[in-house]
């Protein structure tokens, strides 16, 4: 200290800020983080899910088929009768708004990204359940190389459309998500093999062409690319 009394305060800063600095666990913070994380998740999913209620409320095929099946168990009825004398019509227009989006939610399954939420899909679970995955995982593996691969038997259905899904490159819920008659196409199509999904992505991308040469907004972007181009710098007189 004598030597260097410049670095007296400097070593006296260190010295209790380790010794009174707060000891927490890492292993709290992470379990708290991903807590957290887990919480966030599931709000946003359910919002998500009240949205995509909201709007198949709006949907007239999805409206009718509702308030069809509410009149029939008399819901609607009772909602007027309950109403009556005690509620203003904008409330129960709101009830009856209610039982309409439970009949959605009871009837139809909504799959893909606007499913709705479970508890499992959580990070938290899945965390903890990311052993037993992994274990499924190679179970599954060992019994399509051993099924498939050296007994050469044939795929079956689900085997085919995973196959398909692969081959496209999309997700599970993004697969969930197509309508069945789409995936009853492609099976048809038989696109497992390889050389029948090369063909189908060619057609695809051939319309995908097409549609783009006719719309209106594409003509005006290429119109623009060939005239203006991005990379291409004006001056504006002053």
């Amino acid at each position: 200290m004598l030597d260097h009394p410049e670095e007296y305060y400097s070593h006296y800063y260190h010295y209790y800020s380790r010794r009174l600095a707060p000891k927490v666990d890492v292993r709290i913070v992470i379990l708290v983080s991903v807590c957290a994380i887990s919480v966030f998740q599931f709000f946003s999913w359910w919002n998500s899910y009240d949205k995509a209620i909201s709007y198949l409320a709006t949907v007239p095929k999805y409206r009718i088929q509702a308030m069809e099946i509410a009149k029939q168990q008399g819901l609607l009825r009772k909602a007027k009768e309950k109403g009556r004398n005690k509620k203003s019509k904008e409330e129960i227009r709101d009830e009856e708004e209610n039982i309409i989006k439970n009949i959605i939610k009871s009837k139809i399954d909504i799959k893909g990204g606007y499913q709705k939420p479970q508890i499992r899909d959580l990070l938290l679970f899945q965390i903890l359940l990311a052993p037993f995955h992994l274990c499924s995982y190679i179970v599954w593996y060992c019994r399509w190389i051993y099924n498939f691969n050296i007994k050469g038997k044939e795929y079956g259905e689900e085997e085919r459309l995973y196959i398909i899904r692969k081959s496209m490159k999309m997700s599970k819920s993004q697969f969930d998500s197509l309508e069945d008659h789409q995936k009853e196409t492609f099976l048809k199509r038989e696109l497992w093999i390889k050389e029948n999904y090369e063909v189908y992505k060619q057609e695809q991308e051939e319309e995908l062409k097409k549609k783009l040469a006719n719309d209106p907004r594409w003509k005006r972007y290429r119109r623009w690319m060939k005239n203006e181009g991005p990379g291409r710098l004006t001056f504006v007189d002053d």
